[in-house]
């Protein structure tokens, strides 16, 4: 990766999104700031120039089919390609989510951002990132959607709080990105998984105890592997997270 490689981040425009373009950007990587609010793109894209990064705006709501083909062909208009993906945009559905007293519209809701969204969204950017050397995808996860973790009753401060929508919809992401390197193994896409920790964002009511920066660490790094790195695993900052 070097100067000239061309990336998107989803919901960049504040906490771990906007840290991930930060954190691309300063290795001077150009980022494409990906968001559906208009204001706040646009506040995100000034503050990254004014620090020194290639950004450029992307109008993009992942819930929305021409929302994404438009940000690709927006993409294509600028860049001609991309060579990086970074799935982070997600919400949470608010808590609580106790399985016996949910609404099922709010599950519904969070698999089309968390999931349907990602899946919208790497699909319309699939034909510029075929068109890069070194192409790669990251879907920002979490460890709270490790069945490994949920199932272990000792494992209650890293399995999160009961939370029937997000973190099955978590679950749920991985899954879909093993199919996704399923299909496309034996091409030179790398796509992985990435827990960012307990992040203070408004995602959690900023109860995390980690910051947006350290958060984003992991996926910069995944997002700029080199070419025999890695693909189809789950990684946190300390290595392997179980799926």
């Amino acid at each position: 990766m070097n100067e000239g490689t061309v990336a998107l981040v989803t919901g960049a425009n504040k906490g771990i999104g906007y840290e991930i373009a930060a954190g691309l950007g300063a290795l001077g990587l150009r980022v494409g700031i990906g968001a559906r609010d208009d204001r706040r793109r646009q506040a995100a894209v000034e503050k990254l120039r004014a620090a020194g990064v290639d950004a450029f705006g992307v109008p993009l709501d992942v819930t929305d089919d021409a929302s994404a083909a438009a940000a690709a062909q927006l993409i294509e208009d600028q860049a001609g390609r991309l060579d990086v993906l970074v799935n982070n945009a997600a919400i949470s559905g608010g808590m609580p989510q106790d399985p016996t007293g949910v609404d099922p519209a709010t599950v519904r809701t969070v698999v089309e951002t968390n999931v349907i969204g990602v899946i919208r969204v790497t699909n319309a950017m699939l034909p510029l990132l075929r068109r890069s050397a070194s192409p790669r995808i990251v879907n920002m996860s979490s460890s709270v959607g490790s069945l490994t973790r949920q199932s272990d009753p000792d494992a209650e401060q890293i399995a999160g709080p009961v939370a029937v929508a997000y973190a099955p919809s978590k679950t749920f992401l991985n899954a879909v990105t093993l199919q996704y390197v399923r299909e496309l193994r034996g091409t030179n896409i790398l796509i992985n998984a990435a827990c960012p920790g307990y992040v203070a964002t408004d995602l959690n009511g900023f109860r995390g105890f980690r910051t947006p920066e350290q958060g984003a660490a992991i996926a910069v790094k995944l997002a700029t592997l080199p070419d025999d790195g890695p693909t189809g695993q789950f990684f946190d900052d300390t290595g392997v997270v179980p799926w």
